[in-house]
């Protein structure tokens, strides 16, 4: 197996784009990861899509080749390939285009994620992300994924006796990065006290414990580590990518407060770079629900179970921290287009890998994960990145 670099990476502007098509972002997105990588779309060889619901959304399957098409490649013949899995299909595209790379298949490929969300009302978009969760055991009986996630909630307040007021502090902390993001979808800050008083949406969670309905594209370009410096000066090698599932159900599982596919996941990825939780100096992490962020730093390994609300609610995950978590804004303030997620915390990584995120760069940052979930954790992809001069 070839050790595979991200050569360059793109993303639009994340929020309510009503007046954008899904292919004008797709495509905006594409041509910025080329134009940073200094490639020629001549030398691309194929292009994988991470893409969750674009049949009910915009009533277009077949969305893969529609992007090439579209970008002037459809008479070139490539192989396009939609992935789809829930909330992690960016993060399984890019999973399936770094195998590509590392068998040897193909030299250059794209790997996109997009998701138009905000074309349909609110209730219509609802209704097609719950099913990202069990639909015969769970959403006929009318469970929601913030409903799912308010379960995992209080069973981890139960359990660890976790507070209200430390799962309240993520959406915090990712507001104040986002405010240094221009391509988030909300850039204002926010207190503790609002996410405590907002409308509740299932109890404990209120409205801003639940990342929004979004638009938006992002793009990587993906390519042989041996060839990466004829094209950038800062190579940045994907040291593990790894891809674990569980049931689908929550009840279904021994523990509700762990999700196994992050734990398996990312005992792989670790293993596979051969690094620890405590190499890591920046992570994009799940955080559709204030409470899954809190989740995922436990299974990651990053701090023991049922301590992460304290370390959090601490500042350990802040800047200056020991991790410094979504400096993007994480999925509940850069914004939450269900097939870009994925591939969009790679490009954050990227750029602070790369020493070129601006305001919200993090110092010294040489080793970067990227963890997303599809639905409650039935799907759960680690990503590790690093600087390699």
């Amino acid at each position: 197996m070839r050790e595979v670099a991200v050569l360059g990476a793109g993303q639009t502007k994340f929020g309510e784009l009503w007046d954008r098509s899904f292919r004008e972002i797709g495509i905006e997105a594409g041509l910025q990861a080329l134009v940073d990588a200094k490639l020629e779309s001549a030398q691309l060889q194929g292009l994988f899509l991470g893409n969750m619901a674009a049949g009910r959304l915009i009533d277009q399957e077949q969305i893969a080749p529609l992007i090439l098409d579209y970008a002037g490649l459809g008479n070139r013949n490539l192989p396009a390939v939609r992935v789809e899995g829930g909330g992690a299909s960016g993060a399984l595209a890019l999973h399936a285009g770094y195998l590509a790379v590392a068998s040897g298949q193909y030299d250059f490929v794209v790997v996109g994620g997009a998701e138009k969300l905000t074309d349909v009302p609110d209730i219509t978009g609802n209704q097609i992300t719950d099913s990202a969760a069990d639909h015969e055991w769970e959403v006929v009986f009318g469970a929601t994924l913030p409903g799912l996630w308010a379960l995992i909630a209080r069973r981890h307040m139960y359990q660890y006796g976790t507070k209200r007021e430390e799962f309240a502090a993520v959406p915090v902390q990712d507001h104040e990065m986002a405010a240094k993001n221009p391509n988030a979808h909300y850039r204002n800050k926010i207190t503790l006290e609002q996410v405590l008083g907002a409308t509740p949406v299932a109890q404990p969670l209120g409205m801003l414990d639940c990342a929004p309905l979004s638009d938006g594209a992002a793009a990587v370009v993906l390519g042989p580590m041996e060839v990466a410096r004829k094209y950038t000066d800062t190579p940045i090698r994907i040291s593990a990518s790894q891809v674990a599932c569980d049931t689908m159900a929550l009840h279904h599982r021994r523990d509700i407060t762990t999700l196994d596919s992050t734990a398996v996941a990312a005992r792989r990825a670790f293993q596979q770079a051969r690094r620890t939780p405590e190499n890591v100096q920046i992570a994009e992490i799940f955080d559709g629900y204030s409470i899954g962020a809190l989740v995922a730093l436990e299974d990651l390994g990053f701090v023991a179970k049922g301590a992460s609300g304290a370390a959090f609610a601490a500042g350990e995950f802040g800047r200056g921290g020991r991790v410094v978590v979504n400096s993007s804004g994480g999925l509940k303030a850069q914004g939450r287009p269900f097939g870009a997620v994925g591939v969009a915390q790679v490009v954050e990584l990227v750029r602070q890998l790369r020493g070129d995120a601006k305001d919200r760069q993090v110092a010294g940052a040489n080793l970067g994960l990227a963890h997303d979930v599809g639905g409650t954790g039935a799907t759960s992809v680690v990503h590790l990145l690093e600087r390699t001069n």
